[in-house]
């Protein structure tokens, strides 16, 4: 288990993949701010996934620095097993959705991307990136890219929501129609906008260091407060002419969900690290500590539940009690979070951590 001074950092990933599982998981007419945003603006749906992968640097730097960022072929090993482990789990998981419904062979028409695929392409590059240059170019390359990612969507219609954008041409290109999110014009994980997710983590790589080369707590908490202030008013001026955008992945919806993790982060320090209030921390904590198996797990679920008929009988049963249909909805969703906390519990009681 982490240690006290790491709680923090715990329960916010905690609260973030619960949130993962809770908006991924309404189940018929959702509340408006409980769906992703249909193009620009931002809800606070759109908000999990992005702290998902700032928090993902940040630990990123905790765990290398244990070998002093030195890249030996077993470190490199790891990162490397890890990533494509990740990626595979992400294509498994895209699988099972078909094969459950009797396509085992859907490999013509089997979705190349995902969210776990995307994690493993922004951890794998950031890892590699931090063991081999100097991280006094860490903040420098998070920007470059984000430079380069807005001279991309200004130059390749970028916010167009139709196929002439470039993210969409290039997947389209690249992997085929069938290979691709059809819910949208532009699949919201698609390659091109890896340039924007790895300046997302690599941003989360920079509040470590900051985090690490403060000695004390509180001057630890007022570092996240920084920088957490400084990305969220950019982010903001930068929305005018490149509009927050969770589709595509905008340098604007980079910042803004950066900064907001930054200070929620920073929050959670002062309250659970300096003033010592935890007593409501153990059920983010299950969350935290088996994050992407508990995120696995509820993809692979909810899969299997609504094949068999579950989530359809449970949500008529909540229905008839709750008549109003987003309230309905919010409802079941909470009770599939709850039901991935009692597996997530069950670890938790026995001290096992399974890592991804």
């Amino acid at each position: 288990m982490t240690t006290r001074r790491l709680l923090s950092l715990d329960i916010l990933r905690g609260i973030t993949v619960a949130g993962m599982i809770l908006v991924n998981n309404g189940y018929g007419e959702s509340y408006e701010m409980l769906r992703h945003s249909k193009w620009n603006g931002m809800t606070p749906c759109d908000l999990v996934f992005p702290f998902f992968l700032f928090i993902m640097g940040i630990s990123t730097c905790l765990s290398l620095s244990k070998c002093n960022f030195q890249p030996s072929w077993p470190v490199v090993r790891k990162i490397l097993r890890r990533t494509v482990l990740l990626f595979l789990i992400g294509l498994a998981i895209n699988w099972f959705d078909h094969a459950i419904e009797g396509d085992f062979l859907c490999f013509g028409h089997l979705r190349v991307w995902a969210v776990l695929q995307r994690i493993a392409l922004s951890y794998g590059i950031v890892s590699l990136f931090v063991l081999t240059v100097s991280h006094r170019w860490v903040l420098p390359t998070a920007v470059a890219l984000l430079v380069l990612y807005a001279v991309i969507l200004l130059c390749g219609n970028g916010y167009a929501e139709d196929s002439t954008n470039i993210l969409a041409q290039v997947d389209l290109r690249l992997f085929g129609y069938d290979h691709l999110y059809h819910k949208s014009p532009v699949d919201p994980e698609g390659l091109l906008g890896t340039l924007s997710s790895v300046a997302h983590v690599l941003l989360g790589f920079y509040a470590g260091l900051r985090m690490k080369r403060a000695a004390a707590v509180p001057d630890k908490v007022i570092a996240f407060f920084v920088i957490g202030t400084v990305l969220v008013i950019g982010g903001y001026l930068l929305s005018y002419g490149l509009p927050l955008n969770k589709r595509i992945w905008s340098p604007s919806y980079v910042m803004v969900t950066c900064g907001l993790a930054s200070l929620l982060q920073g929050l959670l320090m002062y309250v659970i690290d300096m003033r010592g209030h935890d007593r409501w921390c153990t059920f983010f904590h299950v969350f935290g500590i088996n994050p992407l198996f508990l995120y696995v797990a509820s993809e692979l679920l909810a899969i299997i539940l609504g094949h068999v008929g579950v989530s359809g009988a449970v949500f008529n049963g909540i229905h008839a009690v709750v008549s109003h249909p987003q309230t309905a909805s919010l409802c079941y969703a909470l009770y599939f979070v709850v039901l991935n906390f009692l597996l997530g519990y069950l670890l938790y009681r026995r001290k096992i951590y399974i890592k991804l």
